[in-house]
């Protein structure tokens, strides 16, 4: 796979995911927050934080 492939194919991904993010929050009711960010420039790292990461204070 060329450089100029490999690019396109993750940017595409990276659209998508952050698509697929954004949406889901829209109907589940959830704050976007940074998320559409982070996801838009980690790809599935993005995914996993939004869906894992817990902001509610530790006990």
């Amino acid at each position: 796979m060329d450089i100029q492939t490999f690019l396109a194919a993750t940017l595409s991904a990276h659209v998508g995911l952050t698509i697929f993010v954004t949406i889901h929050a829209k109907f589940t009711g959830r704050v976007l927050g940074k998320w559409p960010f982070v996801t838009l420039a980690l790809g599935l790292a993005g995914v996993a934080g939004y869906f894992f990461y817990d902001e509610s204070p530790g006990v």
